[in-house]
């Protein structure tokens, strides 16, 4: 998943740890040397320190623009020039603490530094919080004549500017806004909580498989166990890791609720008629994309109950199916080959030879610098994600390789976010290449999918065939329909606090249980919902930053019809593609879509991703029929 800064904006610029944790294992020797250079954003942690002193010096000059904006356009540039500065080394300096301390999450000291990073971003949006209301007085005929007269102004800031004048009624005073912009430091704080809950402190439990094997049951080892062949040992595995989370119902409910309290407390702040519309906002997005998705995917849960009925016969469970069930491969891996980091990279090279030359050679670019932390080790950060805000570096990506087919696709994955990044980062100023959430996911799930489709037209055998037709249903499970409930969920909490109502860490099960048996089917006799594991929730660390889980499901959607597309119009399909990403953060997210030939807010895409899914089925039942 995508992990970075917002890159140019006055409110503060905050790191998101977009995490999809994956299994974890002992390091191969074959990739024992497969770690990231961080170097290449500073020598050592003296010279982060060095950087970050003169940085901040530079921050603390800031406010010395203030009135500036409106004497001319050479001014305004000056101003916004030297702003832009200050955030991309803020950015830098935030990615250099972010990677480290996701190294080990118990060095006390790495920690303390991306708790530094993140004030130093706070500190520029308080310094910088009178830009928006000195743009907005000054009206968009003034501003249209500055961009008109200064090149170099509209190359770098006319969209910014844009965005600014369309929020007006939105934007605060000076001192009103730089009270908002004070509060980032406190509401970032229970992401910080959750994090080092889940990545350091949580006593999580400890169980003996039935083949006799002691395992520890965090989150990578929960990940890896949960799909073991032995129902007993998932339903063991389930018990144990959400009775361990059980425990901490009550704290991790109040510090979601705090969360979602921050959320709606800066959109009444800012005029919002609730969070969600603060969110649809800022990437200027159609209210209708958002009530399409949902309203599209309801209306597909029985393709979902087709699904699980389908995985209830094949593993051959003759009495309820249960939520433990959902993880084991459909069929045996025994015949899937095993994948080395570097047998990935050359997989993934030849899977996506349909993006061209120009996409393939930013690949092998890539591969052939030190820009991952690839293998697992005690106390790193369990997840995977890419990191592509040091602007003028390169992407760092964050794994955790397992050797396994889902380690092949994390890899795939992540490295569409790392090409999507070089190519805005190319095409664009720093202060539009940061690109939005909504498109984010497009490049990385478009990998996803001509990854899976590359191996089941090369698979070897007919089992072999069948296991990767069942792990492309178990993504649109996961990247599609459970991002869906998860926004759902999402939505619920904030429309309760919206409406003067309490949430309590019980009260969120409640909610978080009545969606996952509509979504599952319970009442049509699709799937058994035990309540312990309704405490899911707490274990999402996308509840964290914002209206976010929506987009996958959206981005897995577009990503469907542009792989359809690529594969059967070719260049013309592929061009319009990675157009829209090299346009960065240059245009609103929808108007890219449109341009690149999809509207997200009809129901063609996501009707097009459920036809996929069924003609899936179609396969797996005509291969089972024949054999």
């Amino acid at each position: 998943m995508k992990h970075g800064a917002i890159r140019w904006a006055i409110l503060p610029l905050m790191l998101f740890p977009l995490v999809a944790v994956h299994a974890a294992g002992q390091p191969t020797e074959e990739a024992a040397s497969v770690n990231w250079d961080l170097g290449d954003l500073y020598a050592s942690v003296e010279a982060w320190s060095a950087a970050y002193a003169k940085t901040r010096a530079q921050a603390e000059q800031l406010d010395h623009f203030k009135g500036s904006l409106g004497k001319d356009a050479s001014d305004m540039l000056k101003a916004l020039s030297a702003i832009s500065d200050a955030q991309l080394q803020a950015a830098r300096l935030a990615v250099y603490a972010s990677l480290q301390g996701d190294e080990d999450t118990r060095v006390a000291a790495a920690q303390e530094r991306r708790q530094q990073a993140q004030a130093l971003q706070t500190m520029i949006a308080e310094k910088t919080a009178w830009v928006a209301p000195e743009i907005v007085a000054l009206g968009q005929a003034k501003v249209d004549s500055f961009l008109e007269s200064n090149a170099e102004l509209r190359r770098r800031f006319d969209f910014f500017l844009k965005n600014t004048l369309r929020s007006a009624s939105h934007t605060l005073g000076s001192e009103a806004e730089a009270v908002l912009a004070a509060t980032g430091n406190v509401l970032s704080q229970p992401n910080s909580v959750y994090q080092q809950l889940a990545d350091a402190e949580l006593p999580y439990p400890t169980i003996v498989l039935s083949d006799g094997q002691k395992v520890r049951l965090d989150q990578a080892a929960y990940t890896k166990h949960r799909a073991a062949p032995s129902r007993n040992d998932r339903k063991a595995v389930f018990d144990a890791f959400w009775g361990a989370w059980k425990g901490y119902e009550g704290t991790m409910g109040a510090n979601l609720a705090t969360q979602d309290m921050g959320d709606v407390f800066t959109a009444r702040s800012r005029r919002f008629e609730g969070a969600l519309d603060a969110a649809l906002f800022s990437d200027n997005m159609p209210p209708q994309v958002y009530k399409t998705l949902v309203a599209q995917t309801n209306a597909a849960l029985p393709t979902l109950h087709r699904y699980l009925r389908l995985r209830k016969r094949l593993l051959g469970i003759g009495d309820e199916l249960g939520y433990y069930d959902n993880y084991p491969a459909l069929f045996p891996a025994e015949s899937v080959p095993k994948f080395s980091v570097a047998e990935s990279e050359r997989i993934t090279l030849a899977a996506l030879a349909p993006m061209g030359e120009e996409y393939l050679a930013l690949l092998r670019r890539g591969f052939a610098g030190r820009w991952m932390s690839a293998l697992p080790h005690q106390g790193k950060h369990a997840g995977a994600y890419m990191n592509g805000s040091a602007y003028g570096v390169h992407p760092f990506l964050l794994l955790n390789h397992n050797d396994d087919y889902n380690s092949l696709s994390t890899l795939a994955h992540e490295w569409g976010h790392a090409v999507h990044t070089m190519l805005a980062d190319a095409n664009q100023p720093y202060e539009k290449a940061e690109y939005s959430t909504f498109i984010a996911e497009s490049a990385s799930i478009g990998n996803e999918m001509l990854l899976n489709d590359y191996m089941v037209d090369h698979a070897k055998t007919r089992e072999e065939k069948l296991f990767y037709l069942g792990q492309g249903l178990e993504s649109i499970r996961q990247t599609f329909f459970r991002q869906v409930m998860f926004a759902e969920f999402q939505l619920q909490m904030h429309q309760e606090l919206e409406q003067g109502a309490a949430l309590s860490g019980e009260h969120l099960t409640d909610i978080y249980c009545k969606l996952l048996r509509r979504y599952y089917g319970e009442a049509e006799g699709v799937m058994k919902i035990d309540p312990l594991y309704c405490t899911e929730w707490e274990y999402i660390p996308h509840f964290y930053y914002g209206f976010y889980v929506y987009q996958y499901a959206t981005s897995m959607a577009g990503a469907a019809e542009f792989t359809d597309a690529i594969l059967k119009e070719g260049a013309p399909a592929r061009d319009r593609f990675i157009n829209m990403l090299k346009a960065g953060g240059s245009d609103y997210a929808y108007p890219l879509y449109l341009r690149a030939g999809i509207d997200m807010a009809t129901a063609a895409p996501y009707q097009a991703l459920v036809a996929r899914m069924n003609r899936v089925i179609d396969q797996i039942e005509a291969l089972q029929a024949a054999k």
